[in-house]
């Protein structure tokens, strides 16, 4: 291991939170405490309470008009409460002996690189996503094509501020490591998953019977393409009347149950308000686990729970990440709503097809993805900015 480093790690979201922006800002802090690191998140007045959390958390003052928790930029966001969070952030980093700032997202490293203004110290930046595919699905009041192209600029400009950039997919690291003229450095670093966790998702009473169970679980944000999952699962309830599908969210479920019961399912479906403590439990009812994302730059963490858990995959391509074809999940082409519905169907008629994927897919998560595996890359990224920090903020 390098040295000790000491981190303000920046969350511009709800913290902690259980979906994938925050879920890999925990468990890395997580993996880099467990490996004598010392780190100070930093994060929004939002967030579930938990018993025991191994790093300090330090919070905005509460904005009681502003509790918005799913994804996405807002006005009050980034205008009220993100310079409340820089406040904090300067604070932190001006109390607590601190090496660097780990900024995630793009909040986080304009909050970041605003407080580097004032200290000098050097920023890495975690990329989750490229704006110009993502910031289209938010409301802004813009046209979609207006903020592709802000979304655009942002990804070529903002990004190569930091000294040096973690990206969480290698699409996402591609595309910034050409970021205009002399790019940072770019290192892709995944998540990883929790193996002993979702290790609990034996197969249920359930699944043993037979009955067609499918899953999803995350949020309900429009870039999730929840209404082409719920298109096709029609489809398989036309020729399945048997197939039940279990979602689990975290939020209200308004805005499915009116397409459910404009689309006649659901009596079909079962709707579950779940933290992440109880997905290993929900996973073991279904053989089938869905993923409808068409457009995704990063890495879904759903995908990954999903094969920690062993389920069998359908996915769109768009969001198909470190998934094979036949091999550890079914890809089907971005939009097909009866492709996506077929493959649904090949899976509840081939169990033991539907057994190999998963396990396939399990196996891959096992070696690849781990979080203990993800610190020690982080940790070679601060130490290779940290050796060039006196030449690159000389002029600070």
């Amino acid at each position: 291991m390098n040295r000790a480093f000491a981190v303000a790690m920046v969350a511009a979201c709800p913290f902690p939170y259980p979906r994938g922006t925050p879920a890999r800002i925990y468990r890395m802090a997580e993996a880099l405490i467990e490996r004598g690191h010392t780190v100070h998140v930093v994060t929004y007045h939002l967030g579930e309470e938990k018993r025991s959390i191994p790093f300090p958390i330090h919070r905005t003052p509460v904005v009681p008009t502003y509790q918005k928790t799913e994804p996405g930029p807002s006005y009050q966001k980034l205008f009220l409460v993100d310079p409340l969070l820089a406040a904090v952030l300067l604070r932190v980093v001006r109390t607590h002996p601190v090496d660097l700032i780990h900024a995630h997202h793009y909040e986080g490293l304009g909050v970041s690189l605003l407080v580097r203004r004032f200290t000098g110290l050097p920023v890495v930046y975690d990329a989750h996503t490229l704006l110009s595919s993502e910031l289209p699905y938010y409301q802004l009041g813009m046209t979609a094509s207006i903020k592709r192209r802000l979304g655009m600029s942002l990804d070529r400009w903002l990004p190569k501020q930091a000294c040096s950039i973690i990206a969480v997919s290698d699409e996402i690291r591609t595309a910034l490591a050409t970021c205009g003229r002399q790019p940072p450095p770019v290192a892709f670093i995944p998540n990883g998953v929790e193996q002993h966790f979702f290790s609990r998702c034996e197969t249920s009473g359930i699944a043993a019977a037979g009955r067609n169970w499918l899953i999803y679980t995350g949020n309900f944000a429009k870039y999730q393409r929840i209404d082409l999952m719920l298109e096709s699962f029609k489809m398989v309830v036309a020729t399945h009347p048997d197939a039940r599908l279990l979602i689990v969210a975290n939020e209200p479920f308004e805005p499915l149950i009116a397409l459910a019961e404009q689309l006649g399912i659901m009596p079909y479906l079962e709707l579950v308000q779940a933290d992440f403590d109880h997905l290993p439990e929900l996973l073991s009812r279904a053989r089938i686990a869905l993923n409808p994302r068409t457009d995704c730059d990063g890495l879904p963490q759903k995908l990954l729970n999903y094969m920690a858990a062993g389920k069998a995959i359908v996915s769109f391509s768009g969001s198909a990440k470190n998934l094979d074809h036949a091999k550890t999940a079914l890809i089907v082409e971005n939009g097909d709503v009866a492709g996506f519905a077929r493959a649904i169907v090949t899976l509840l008629e081939n169990t033991d097809l539907a057994a190999q994927l998963g396990a396939a897919a399990q196996a891959t998560a096992r070696i690849e993805f781990t979080w203990k595996r993800t610190a020690e890359k982080v940790e070679q990224v601060y130490a290779q900015v940290l050796s060039g920090r006196g030449a690159k903020y000389a002029d600070v």
